[in-house]
């Protein structure tokens, strides 16, 4: 029976797929955002991805433009990727990956992370790189700097929204605090031909702050890594030796994941929670959450193995452009309960592979993970349909549509189109 707060949350989930589709940004808004496109047949492009942070970082951004490359090198376009970490690297289909690194600096208040000093021009660098297409990876200071760029050069840009400025500038009170991300999100989109975001409500936020010019455009997932065949009995069993259910969340360990907000589920008789990731505030989390077990910061088949072992996936951020480890443990048959804002409203279906919290009470997320402690059929059952809803969204496919979207920026004229055989 749905209680007070399933109901909450999901009348809280439809108001905001609704206010979406009357700003023209929902899934079924029509024509207002662009929908995605499969690839034209283009040719030898030329592409300069330049990423507000990079390895050795571990996080969305990252991941994606690794995703990019890769992709881009499979389809034979070369890419660059101007950065302030990293180094030049090999793709995984053997082609080269240059890294054109920037003066970077550490950002204070989240250690391991370093990000590109302000004030720099890129003008020389584009235009020694000579990119048919600027491709700005959650654009800030540095996406602003390269988007200024391209605009004088006359290169066509398209902007990857993935990060809510406003939201983090909030919880780590940079200076100018959210005024000042928005109108730095307002300038950055500006120089763009085209922003592409991760989600419908992502699509409505950058509407109401005057970003105009949109295309949905959603993350990929490996269906190999994340697959439910990979659930580890043996791995369980140390995990859960009683039978406990195994609840989890694979995220960085950072403020704006309000991972905070598990210490009740932490406290929950039967239940045990692993978290899955490393960031800045682990010694924090270790304190209030004794129960759990945090196991660091896993990637590769140990990452999909341990994810496919978990019974139930909670994600507790409200400021998620997208949110990919949710998409993740869907494709690895597990489903999520997630806060009812940003981008896993268009992930989870409430009753179907998840179920939506109103994000406010810990209280009530730990009453609603002692509910499906306690009624495995309906767990089983959202299991079992959590796969199907997210597995037809491959890397290749998606890449495929990014192709499109650096096709309408281009004219559809530049670069040549590959010869007819014969």
């Amino acid at each position: 029976m749905a209680t007070a707060a399933d109901r909450a949350a999901t009348n809280r989930a439809a108001t905001n797929r609704a206010a979406a589709d009357r700003a023209g940004v929902g899934p079924a808004a029509g024509s207002a955002v662009r929908a995605a496109r499969p690839a034209p047949p283009l040719a030898g492009l030329r592409v300069a991805v330049v990423a507000e942070t990079f390895r050795p970082a571990v996080n969305g951004v990252v991941n994606s433009v690794v995703r990019v490359a890769d992709h881009l090198s499979v389809r034979g376009h070369e890419v660059v990727v101007v950065a302030p970490s990293g180094g030049s690297y090999t793709s995984d289909c053997g082609a080269p990956v240059e890294v054109v690194r920037v003066p970077g600096m550490r950002l204070p208040g989240y250690r391991g992370l370093t990000v590109a000093r302000p004030g720099l021009d890129l003008t020389a660098t584009l235009r020694r790189l000579g990119p048919d297409v600027v491709h700005l990876a959650s654009p800030a200071l540095l996406g602003a700097a390269a988007g200024r760029a391209a605009r004088a050069l006359g290169i066509p840009v398209v902007a990857v929204h993935q990060t809510d400025l406003a939201a983090f500038a909030r919880r780590y009170r940079l200076p100018g605090g959210a005024a000042l991300a928005d109108r730095l999100v307002r300038h950055v989109h500006g120089t763009a031909d085209l922003t592409l975001v991760p989600s419908s409500a992502t699509a409505a936020v950058l509407r109401s702050r005057g970003v105009t010019e949109l295309a949905l455009w959603a993350r990929g997932v490996d269906g190999r890594q994340f697959d439910p065949r990979r659930r580890d009995p043996q791995l369980r069993a140390r995990l859960a030796p009683d039978g406990e259910l195994l609840v989890g969340v694979v995220a960085r360990l950072a403020v704006e994941k309000r991972l905070h907000r598990l210490v009740e589920v932490d406290r929950l008789p039967g239940v045990r929670l692993v978290v899955v990731g490393d960031g800045p505030c682990r010694a924090r989390l270790e304190r209030l959450l004794p129960r759990a077990e945090f196991t660091g910061q896993r990637t590769g088949a140990d990452l999909g193995r341990l994810v496919a072992s978990l019974d139930l996936f909670v994600h507790p951020g409200r400021d998620e452009t997208f949110c990919q480890a949710v998409q993740e443990a869907l494709a690895a048959g597990v489903p999520a309960v997630v806060a009812a804002a940003g981008g896993p409203l268009d992930l989870v279906r409430h009753g179907r592979n998840g179920w939506l919290w109103s994000g406010d009470d810990p209280r009530v997320l730990a009453a609603m993970v002692a509910g499906l402690r306690d009624d495995r059929l309906a767990l089983r059952a959202a299991a079992a349909r959590a796969r199907r809803s997210v597995v037809h969204r491959t890397w290749a496919r998606v890449g495929d549509e990014l192709l499109g979207h650096y096709a309408h920026v281009l004219g559809g004229g530049l670069p040549a189109t590959v010869p007819a055989a014969g």
